[in-house]
């Protein structure tokens, strides 16, 4: 079978569209990557809508790679919670997108199927009709494991949906999965009753199981294996899972044995684990990717995100963990383990930095992973920096002014104060009321009492439950009493 595709299968070969063969260059698998684990952070972050525009470049310009069809598919269901239906009135939304589908292949449009067809899935993962059309595009086009993504997901929406069991028993059998391709059958059996089709599928596939297993690829007769056939008993067939010679995962762990030195399956074989939340396992295999390719950069990045991802899972299990018990030494190891995410942000951060030096998020990022680990003089540096960025202009004033009065910097602090204040807008209350926090703290514990009173009475009008802003005007009152 291919291996890939290009974003524009077949558009000048005069056969139908979709049905074109011309394999990713190095730059386009590179890119490709790039953005799948860019998508992948934003998934993390349950940025859903914008994790799947990035999903939707990579399936459409890497049409086989079946780790980027599971994570767009991956990332929809948890958008939806796992509903089986997708969003509100999904159905009505996506009629004219489906009809397109069907249409496209009627006409063997197989990147009209594709194109349209995630459109549809957008709204809703489990169309089982766009699904199916899917998985007969992918088979029309020859594409290895991708069309069981798309009958997988179809069978979780309707497992008891006839013609979807018909079409992932005939996949499953192609690509030697005897006992799943064997449970669909079934499953035809137990809705429908007596098919004739199912019963046949059913003692093929129990006759080439035997010829698999059985190393009778060389009987001298079909006689040699009906016997051997009949003579095993029947076992009981488990519920599909993608668990086969051909898993994605061996996919890739053969693809890592045969090219040691290509970062790209170290890559989507980690992201195949994070989604099973084995970050462990992730982390020592890119760890091992990392020598491997020569310290590559892109799997350095990948590295340390998963190993900051297994951190963040830690913290909300301990979180959890105190909420039941309320133990000290949980609240510790809490605080632990916090501590070595800060300092692995930071450092990961530092690395970001260091490889874009021209990008001032990257600048503003690093200032701020400083200041969480209390490094407030290396973050002033990296916010002098960003805030040439219009855009942080005002945030990167105010962390200035909190790292100054860190410091003990008080006219640094409160100059830095006041150009926040004139830099940020209305647009960004938040932002606003933290500097007016920030701002009134200082002028009042450096006996700016008018100062101090302006800036808390404006933060108190915007939010009077702000944090102890109340009692800051309270120590305001106190203070103009005694003087």
């Amino acid at each position: 079978m291919a291996s890939n595709l290009s974003p524009n299968d077949g558009s000048s070969s005069g056969k139908p569209a979709g049905t074109g063969r011309q394999p990713l260059t190095q730059a386009q698998r590179k890119r490709f990557q790039q953005l799948f684990i860019h998508a992948g952070k934003q998934a993390a972050t349950n940025n859903f809508d914008y994790a799947t525009e990035l999903f939707s470049q990579c399936v459409l310009g890497d049409k086989n790679n079946t780790a980027y069809w599971q994570s767009f598919l991956a990332n929809l269901r948890k958008k939806y919670h796992e509903n089986k239906k997708g969003a509100k009135l999904a159905s009505i939304r996506t009629g004219t997108q489906r009809a397109t589908v069907k249409k496209c292949q009627l006409r063997k449009d197989w990147n009209g199927v594709f194109k349209h067809g995630i459109e549809v899935l957008k709204l809703n993962p489990w169309d089982t009709s766009t699904l199916m059309a899917m998985a007969a595009a992918g088979e029309a086009i020859e594409l290895d494991e991708v069309p069981l993504v798309f009958l997988h997901t179809a069978r979780e929406a309707a497992p008891n949906d006839i013609d979807l069991n018909r079409a992932a028993g005939r996949a499953l059998r192609i690509r030697r999965q005897h006992d799943q391709a064997i449970y669909c059958w079934q499953r035809v059996l137990e809705i429908k009753g007596e098919d004739e089709e199912a019963q046949r599928q059913i003692s093929e596939l129990r006759t080439e199981k035997v010829i698999h297993k059985g190393g009778y690829e060389n009987a001298q007769s079909s006689l040699d294996v009906q016997a051997k056939t009949e003579d095993e008993p029947a076992q009981p067939v488990a519920e599909p899972i993608a668990r086969h010679d051909l898993t994605p995962e061996r996919k890739l762990e053969k693809a890592i044995l045969a090219d040691p030195a290509d970062p790209a399956p170290y890559l989507e074989l980690a992201e195949l684990l994070c989604e099973k939340e084995a970050y462990d396992k992730a982390d020592e295999l890119l760890g091992r990717a990392y020598e491997a390719t020569g310290q590559a950069s892109d799997v350095l990045e990948r590295w340390e995100d998963v190993q900051l991802r297994g951190l963040r899972k830690k913290l909300r299990e301990l979180e959890k963990e105190h909420k039941k018990s309320g133990s000290p030494e949980i609240k510790q190891q809490w605080k632990e383990v916090r501590r070595q995410f800060d300092l692995k942000s930071l450092e990961r951060t530092q690395h970001l930095a260091e490889r874009y030096p021209n990008n001032l998020v990257y600048e503003f990022d690093l200032g701020e992973a400083h200041l969480r680990v209390g490094q407030c003089k290396e973050a002033i540096e990296h916010f002098q920096k960003a805030r040439s960025d219009p855009r942080r202009k005002g945030e990167c004033l105010l962390r200035l002014g909190q790292c100054f009065h860190h410091i003990n910097q008080v006219r640094l602090a409160s100059d830095s104060f006041e150009a926040a204040l004139a830099e940020i807008s209305g647009q960004n209350p938040d932002l606003l009321k933290e500097a007016l926090y920030s701002a009134g703290r200082l002028s009042l514990e450096t006996n700016h009492l008018d100062k101090a009173e302006k800036q808390l009475t404006e933060l108190a009008g915007l939010d009077f439950g702000y944090r102890d802003v109340s009692a800051l005007l309270d120590k305001v009152n106190e203070l103009r009493n005694t003087e």
